[in-house]
């Protein structure tokens, strides 16, 4: 299945989009959040739909990040060997950790504010896990079972808040609209293999991202299985599993960044894609 949500900010509901239509999901659920999750939510949805219990609905104005209210996100760093080394970065002998904060997260198509006194806002299109069930202490042999779901995620950073301010990263990665995600929550059915999925982004037209989750250095289940062991991770959770080369900060000869005007397009086979245009913050 494809899980939606549409509507306008802070009014989204959720739906399905199946063959080509859209469905409402309000006989199910009020919402994809924590207890939707924990509750077999995604059974109780496919049920319906299969039944033909779920109203059509028309193509949304707009669309909602297709999850709501996610206890966390937790990002992997530098988790493709052709990032790292673009980076100037050594290859992690363990998953490098850090949190984004939930309120970066918005619509796959809203706009891309750029932040006050920003001067390195850049890109990272990534390949986002959905946890299914409260995960602790997880095997990597039952890691799969505990994945609700994939989506994509642009992971925008702000470099100079992230590399040059000190402290950890989460300054840089935190900015309002800095987790645009979806279009679509897909359901774990549909990926039958989390490990060949092409993935690719472009910056007005120019393609500068081209990379295969195949290069991951930490695979999905191995981070479930590694994120697990330090924390609880709860239904609906995000684990956002890292970026291929081709970032602003690792272009050659020398970095270039987002600018007010530029489109900025990515997708993930199997995932959809999505479309930022870049804008400045409003005083």
């Amino acid at each position: 299945m494809k899980l939606i949500r549409y509507g306008q900010p802070g009014q989204e509901k959720p739906g399905v989009f199946a063959g080509d239509q859209y469905y409402d999901a309000a006989p199910v659920t009020n919402d994809y959040d924590k207890n939707f999750f924990a509750n077999d939510g995604l059974a109780r949805l496919k049920a319906a739909l299969d039944a033909n219990e779920l109203p059509v609905l028309p193509t949304p104005q707009r669309l909602g990040a297709p999850l709501a209210d996610p206890s966390k996100i937790v990002c992997v760093g530098l988790n493709y060997k052709d990032h790292a080394r673009e980076t100037n970065a050594a290859i992690p002998a363990e998953p490098i950790l850090f949190f984004k904060s939930t309120t970066a997260i918005c619509g796959p198509n809203d706009a891309l504010v750029i932040p006050r006194n920003s001067t390195k806002t850049d890109w990272e299109v990534e390949l986002a896990v959905i946890i299914g069930k409260k995960a602790s202490y997880v095997s990597i042999e039952e890691a799969n079972d505990y994945i609700a779901g994939y989506c994509l995620h642009n992971d925008y950073s702000e470099r100079a808040f992230q590399l040059e301010r000190g402290g950890q990263w989460v300054k840089g990665k935190s900015c309002d609209t800095f987790a645009p995600l979806g279009p679509w929550l897909v359901t774990t059915d549909e990926i039958t293999d989390d490990s060949n999925l092409g993935l690719w982004l472009t910056v007005n037209g120019q393609k500068v991202q081209d990379g295969n989750t195949s290069n991951l250095i930490f695979d999905v289940p191995f981070l479930v299985h590694y994120i697990s062991q330090f924390m609880t991770l709860l239904p609906g959770d995000i684990i956002s599993t890292g970026t291929p080369a081709g970032v602003g900060l690792g272009q050659k000869p020398e970095p270039w960044y987002i600018k007010p005007g530029d489109v900025i397009e990515l997708g993930i086979d199997g995932l959809g894609s999505s479309k930022q245009i870049a804008q400045e913050e409003k005083f």
